[in-house]
């Protein structure tokens, strides 16, 4: 399994906004995505910035590739994230993932 985490951050004011942007969109077409296993969205509000990781499991790259195209190490952004997100980092993190039972 890889899990594949993304970071961005808004103004806190727009965070509950941006939550409900996040949720109708990226996190939709997560789970729509075959290969998918599951979507989390993490939120930390801290002075005036809310940052916002989603961490998505997947099968495998291909699965991967199926969300995010060819070059998966790049961060894909909708176009009503201009309204949102403070800044636009370029790339995610990928990492091999272990279930410990």
């Amino acid at each position: 399994m890889i899990t594949r985490i993304w970071h961005g951050k808004t103004k806190a004011s727009d965070a509950d906004a941006y939550l409900d942007f996040l949720l109708k969109t990226g996190t939709k077409d997560y789970r729509a995505t075959p290969g998918n296993i599951e979507v989390k969205v993490w939120r930390k509000i801290k002075a005036n910035i809310a940052h916002f990781w989603t961490v998505s499991t997947w099968d495998n790259y291909e699965s991967i590739k199926a969300f995010a195209g060819e070059d998966v190490e790049k961060a894909k952004y909708y176009p009503e994230d201009n309204n949102f997100l403070l800044e636009f980092e370029p790339t995610v993190l990928h990492c091999e993932t272990f279930n410990v039972k």
